[in-house]
C-alpha cells in the first residue's frame, strides 16, 4: 500500500549502514538544464553511493542546444563527480506541435540505441525522472531487461491526462496508445514513487499494486531557504514599487494566464498600487505579452528567465508568491514544484488552484487560496493580501517555512529511498 509514514521516518538499521549503491539514472533533463533530479543525484553522491546518469543534449527551456552541446556532442561529461552519457536528440524548439513529440520520441528511440551498447554492468537499481514526457520510461524498461537491475519511475506528471490537460491533443487514438505505454512502463515497474499522495488512484488504475507505490515529495534547494547568495543589480531597476505580487516559472497552457492577467485587469481599476510581476518563459509568452499590450495592463511586468540561483534574490523583494493552474482533475491531483520553493522562502502564497496543491497551502496557512480559473475571486484575494498588516503576512510566511521544512526534504527523501532499494 502507499507508504504514509511519515517522510523522515527511516529504519534505523538502515541508517547505520554503508554499503554504497550503484544507480543509473535515467532523465531526458538533467544539468545544466534546471531540474529536482540534479540535486538528487548529487545528494546520492555525497552519501557514498555511484551514481551514473542517462540524459539528453540540454535543450530546455530555451528548445535549442545549449552552449557547448550540439549534434556532435559531448555524449559524456561529467557532473558533482557522476558519470554523464548523454544521448543525440532533436531540439524542442519552441515546444509545441510536431517538434516537441520529435524531441520526446528520439530521446526515447537513441537512449535505447545507446543502452544496447553502453550499458552491461551490474546497477542495484535504475532511477528514471518521468515529468513529461512518458516516453522517458522507454529506455528503463530496455535496461531492466539487460541489467536485470530493478526499476523505479519517479512520476511527476500523470499520463496521458497531461498530454491532454496540456493542450498537446485530444485525439482520441493518440491518448487511448500513450495510456497503453503507460501501463506497460508503470507495470514493469519494482516501484512507483509519486510527488503526490493524489497520484495513488491513477497508478493503481494503470495495473500498480499498492504495494509498490510510494509517496516522495518534491523539495526547494538549499539556497532558497537562506540569506539570497545573489544579489539583484541591473534587475532591480525592472521591479516596479507597489504591492508585489510574484510568479515564477513555466508559462505555458497549464498555468491559465487568462486568469492571472484578468484579475490584473480588476486589481488595476481597484487598487493601481498591486504590481504583478512574472520571472520565466515558456511557449506562452508572446501571447502574454501581446495581451498585456492589448489591455493596457501596466501593472504586469515581464523580467523573461534568469538563473535559478538568482530566484532567492527576486523572491525577497516579492511581498507575495503567485501559484495557478488551470481547473482540469489532472491539475488538481498535483502539487505545483514551486510551491515548495515559495515556502522555503518564507513567502504568503498566493494560489489560485484546486485539490492537492490547494489544501498544503490552506493545511499550511501559508497564505489565501481560491477556485483556479476564478478572476474575481483571484483579484479578491490579491486586494485583500495588499490590505493585510505586515505582521500577518509575515506570520504566514513563517508558516509556509515551517511546513516545507516538516513535509518536504531532499534529506529524508534520500533517506528513505536508500530503504526502498534495500527493501526491492
Amino acid at each position: 500500500m502507499l507508504d504514509e509514514r511519515p517522510p523522515g521516518h527511516v529504519s534505523s538499521s538502515f541508517e547505520d549502514e554503508e554499503v554504497a549503491l550503484k544507480i543509473l539514472v535515467i532523465s531526458q533533463y538533467f544539468w545544466p538544464e534546471e531540474f529536482l533530479i540534479n540535486g538528487f543525484v548529487k545528494g546520492l553522491k555525497a552519501r557514498g553511493h555511484v551514481v551514473e546518469v542517462l540524459t539528453g543534449l540540454p535543450n530546455y527551456p530555451s528548445g535549442s542546444f545549449a552552449k557547448g552541446y550540439g549534434l556532435f556532442g559531448p555524449y559524456k561529461d561529467s557532473f558533482e563527480g557522476n558519470t554523464v552519457y548523454r544521448t543525440p536528440l532533436f531540439p524542442r524548439a519552441n515546444g509545441a506541435g510536431w517538434r516537441l513529440a520529435l524531441n520526446y520520441v528520439s530521446f526515447a528511440l537513441f537512449s535505447v540505441m545507446r543502452s544496447l551498447c553502453l550499458f552491461r554492468e551490474k546497477y542495484d537499481c535504475i532511477l528514471v525522472f518521468q515529468p513529461s514526457p512518458v516516453t522517458v520510461g522507454i529506455p528503463g524498461r530496455v535496461l531492466k531487461w539487460i541489467t536485470g537491475a530493478k526499476l523505479c519511475l519517479w512520476v511527476q506528471d500523470l499520463w496521458p491526462e497531461s498530454l491532454s490537460a496540456t493542450g498537446g491533443t485530444t485525439n482520441p487514438a493518440v491518448l487511448h496508445g500513450v495510456g497503453n505505454l503507460t501501463k506497460w512502463i508503470y507495470r514493469g515497474c519494482d516501484a512507483v514513487m509519486i510527488q503526490s499522495k493524489a497520484f495513488k488512484a491513477s497508478v493503481i488504475n494503470m495495473g500498480v499494486s499498492p504495494d509498490r507505490i510510494h509517496y516522495y515529495p518534491n523539495w526547494a534547494d538549499d539556497f532558497f531557504s537562506g540569506e539570497p547568495a545573489v544579489c539583484l543589480g541591473e534587475e532591480q531597476n525592472l521591479i516596479p514599487e507597489g504591492f508585489r505580487i510574484m510568479f515564477a516559472g513555466n508559462i505555458g497552457v497549464a498555468q491559465d494566464f487568462e486568469t492571472i492577467l484578468s484579475a490584473a485587469e480588476i486589481t488595476l481599476q481597484k487598487n493601481p498600487r498591486i504590481q504583478w510581476v512574472v520571472i520565466g518563459d515558456g511557449r506562452r509568452r508572446q501571447w502574454v505579452e501581446s495581451e498585456i499590450k492589448a489591455r493596457s495592463l501596466n501593472n504586469v511586468h515581464m523580467l523573461g528567465r534568469h538563473p535559478k540561483k538568482k530566484m532567492p534574490a527576486f523572491f525577497k523583494v516579492a511581498d507575495a508568491m503567485l501559484v495557478s493552474l488551470k481547473s482540469e482533475p489532472i491539475f488538481a491531483l498535483t502539487i505545483p514544484s514551486k510551491i515548495q520553493a515559495y515556502f522555503a522562502s518564507a513567502k504568503p502564497v498566493l494560489a489560485s488552484i484546486d485539490g492537492e496543491g490547494a489544501r498544503v497551502v490552506i493545511e499550511a496557512k501559508a497564505g489565501l487560496s481560491v477556485p483556479a480559473e476564478s478572476p474575481e475571486d483571484l483579484a479578491t484575494a490579491a486586494l485583500k493580501m495588499a490590505k493585510a498588516e505586515s505582521s500577518n503576512l509575515n506570520k504566514m510566511g513563517e508558516n509556509a517555512r515551517k511546513y516545507g521544512v516538516q513535509n518536504f526534504s531532499l534529506q529524508k527523501n534520500l533517506l528513505r529511498f536508500e530503504e526502498m532499494i534495500r527493501c526491492l
